[in-house]
Formats: structure tokens, sequence, C-alpha cells
């Protein structure tokens, strides 16, 4: 496929840490449109920086309005009809761009891409992480994200036909145990508020994360990852317990 038919869209949040590999490994595609959501970091300094050498970028800023609201929003902005959507925490694979260039798709593909999710480093292939398709590269007239403030998704209609590739993108997921949990707070948060018209209650919270460490860590195997697998096997277990908790106390004031 033609890379100037592309357009790379990217939302970050204090990505610093992450940002410049990420930018890198998109700069070979027609532009980047970067849309940054209220960072208080050095994002927007790398971001401009990267600009200096590659005008193509066009940075944009928004508050939060909901992950499926701001990734349209950020669509919005590429010239291209072609998109290729990547976190600020996620780096493109030299393969995967080798076998994009050798396809022709049409306008009701979908590419999936596999993802490394990494924890301090390590390629974490258990608890629920592996094997992680995700859908990046579609035709922005074909299809669009739903409103969903978390856990968004793309449109799928009947006539879709999702491309599985054999190469995507390492993504570097969580640092420590203090990322994790700030990230299942955020997320139980927002998916609380968006679920008001469900119900709930303290013991199906109880019964969902139980079951849901279980699966992570014995079936999923994170128990092969030592103390990483039980962290991420526990957090994942908290994040469900706390979703439902918090739903249930949003509709039982």
């Amino acid at each position: 496929m033609d890379f100037s038919k592309i357009s790379a869209v990217i939302l970050v949040k204090n990505a610093q840490a992450t940002l410049q590999e990420c930018l890198r490994s998109i700069q070979c595609f027609d532009e980047i449109i970067l849309l940054d959501n209220q960072s208080n970091d050095d994002t927007l300094k790398i971001a401009l920086s990267f600009k200096e050498s590659f005008p193509n970028l066009h940075i944009h800023t928004s508050e939060f309005i909901g992950f499926g609201a701001l990734k349209n929003l950020a669509i919005s902005y590429a010239k291209n009809d072609w998109i290729l959507l990547i976190d600020a925490d996620e780096v493109l694979e030299q393969d995967f761009l080798n076998e994009l260039r050798e396809m022709q798709l049409a306008k009701e593909n979908i590419l999936a891409l596999p993802r490394k999710n990494l924890y301090k480093g390590e390629w974490i292939k258990a608890c629920g992480w592996y094997p992680d398709y995700v859908l990046r590269v579609f035709d922005k007239t074909f299809t669009h994200f739903n409103d969903n403030a978390v856990h968004e998704s793309l449109i799928l209609s009947p006539n879709t036909k999702v491309i599985k590739v054999q190469k995507g993108l390492k993504h570097y997921a969580y640092d420590s145990i203090y990322g994790l949990l700030e990230k299942m707070q955020k997320y139980s948060n927002l998916w609380a508020q968006q679920n008001l018209h469900r119900k709930s209650s303290m013991g199906s919270a109880c019964v969902r994360s139980v079951w849901k460490f279980f699966r992570d860590y014995f079936l999923k195997k994170g128990f092969l990852y030592g103390y990483k697998g039980f962290v991420i096997s526990l957090c994942n277990a908290s994040g469900v317990f706390f979703k439902y908790a918090k739903l249930y106390e949003l509709t039982h004031k």
C-alpha cells in the first residue's frame, strides 16, 4: 500500500517516556495527526521538537471528552481516508511496515495488528495479554469509533473484512505496579459512569473478580511469569471488582 495515502493518528497524554520512539516508527507515513489530551509533562515539547524535522506532524489539543469521541476528533483532522491509529506508548515494528507496503486493501478491509504487551520491559504472553489483536488500519469513510468513554471500538458493518497480519507493534504497557493501579482506577471510574443503565451488586463484583483472577493467573498461565504474572492478574481482577462495585455505589445512592 502506498504510504502517501495513509495518515497516522495518535492520542497522547503525558507520554514523554515513549513518544519519541513512537513518532520515529510512524514517520514513513504521509502525515501524523497528534491530539494531546492536556499533558503536563514534556510531551508537547517532544512533539514540537520532532515537528522541526517532520513538518507534516500536525498537533492539536482537546480536553477529555471520552476515548471514542477523542479518536473520532483526531481522525477528522487527517487529510487521507486511510488511517493508521497508534497509541503514544506503542511502536510499529519494521516487519509490519514491510508487510503493509505489499498489501492492496479494499475500503471494507480493516487490519488487526498483533500487539506485544510489555511489563517492565518483558513481553507477557499470559494473563489475557496474549494473543492481543487490535484493529488499527482502516478507511475513515467506511467506519469510525463508537462514542464510548472507555473500551471504545470501531463500528463494524456486516461487509467488514478483518485481516490479521503477521507483525504489528510493541506496547510499553506498564513500568510499575503504580501504573497498573492508576489505569485501573481511571478505567473503572469511566466504565461505571458509562454503564449506569446496568445492574450490579457487591456479590457479583466479588464473584466476577475472583473468576477473573483464577482465569488470568491459572487458566491464562500468569503463574509462569513469577511476581509479574501475579501482580497483573491481581490488578486485572481488582479492575473488574472496582468497576462493578463503583457501579453499584453510583446506582444505590
